[in-house]
């Protein structure tokens, strides 16, 4: 997003120019959308790298009569394309398109108008505030500075040297149709953008943090009942996994354990938690 790569290996340190869009594809990992799963989980991309794309759209193949009917007859046209009767969309022209984003690129730069930098700023603040009552991020300033390079590439297409209100508009449009398709929790059906960022929800976060704390008050008695320190972590995970009505992972134990170990709360090993009794107080 910076337009740069590091470089530092063999003694060279440096910093190139990396001046190119990146347009890439993704399949899900189980060669089919799984709507039960976050975007993160179904293509199995970091969020560190999926949050650098601007837009984020879904291919999905739905199973739906109508849709179907509308895509055979879309691919059918390309083979009816001039028969007696018949008509078809014209395309642009492969090389004029190719003409036009080059000259678009090379002699159009769009500079950002007074009108379109205040409404840039009052959607970023609207963005944010749609998440701070319920406690979590809904933007972030990359989001800010997506709707920016959004907002640039379309006053370029209108070879337009200024970046105006109507080219913010259509930015946070087509941001907003990318949201709606990558962004959404599966389980509450609302936007978070969190999964992009982080690759969990707010929901999923709250989960974890209910789970840390019940896994801390069921080795407090478990300690008292049978008097042991020393725990196997898979015996401790089947005995959570009964115990609770939620669908607990392994990555969710997990958090909740490096949680309770920052907590001083226990020890852990690859294979077994051993609960630190360096007082009442930590019981408490």
């Amino acid at each position: 997003e910076q337009q740069t790569l590091s470089i530092a290996k063999a003694g060279i340190i440096c910093t190139l120019n990396a001046r190119t869009s990146v347009l890439a594809a993704a399949n899900p990992i189980e060669s089919q959308w799984n709507k039960s799963k976050t975007i993160i989980e179904n293509i199995q991309l970091p969020p560190t790298l999926l949050s650098r794309f601007d837009l984020i759209f879904l291919l999905l193949d739905p199973q739906d009569e109508a849709y179907d009917r509308r895509l055979a007859q879309h691919l059918a046209s390309w083979y009816q394309y001039g028969k007696e009767g018949e008509s078809a969309h014209e395309a642009m022209d492969a090389d004029l398109l190719r003409d036009y984003i080059s000259y678009a690129r090379t002699f159009v730069s769009s500079q950002l108008t007074e009108a379109a930098g205040k409404l840039l700023i009052s959607s970023y603040v609207e963005m944010r505030k749609v998440g701070s009552g319920k406690g979590q991020i809904s933007a972030y300033p990359r989001q800010l500075e997506s709707l920016i390079r959004l907002a640039e590439a379309h006053a370029k297409v209108r070879l337009s040297d200024k970046v105006e209100e109507l080219d913010v508009e259509e930015a946070k449009r087509l941001y907003r149709e990318a949201l709606k398709q990558a962004a959404v929790d599966p389980k509450t059906g609302r936007i978070d953008v969190a999964i992009l960022t982080t690759g969990i929800s707010a929901g999923e976060r709250r989960l974890r943090a209910d789970l840390a704390q019940k896994l801390k008050r069921y080795l407090k008695q478990r300690k008292s009942t049978y008097s042991t320190e020393v725990i196997k972590k898979d015996i401790l995970f089947n005995e959570m996994r009964e115990r609770s009505d939620e669908r607990i992972t392994h990555d969710m134990f997990d958090d909740a354990i490096r949680v309770l170990e920052e907590e001083n709360f226990i020890v852990a090993t690859n294979h077994t938690i051993r609960i630190v009794t360096l007082g009442e107080s930590n019981f408490d």
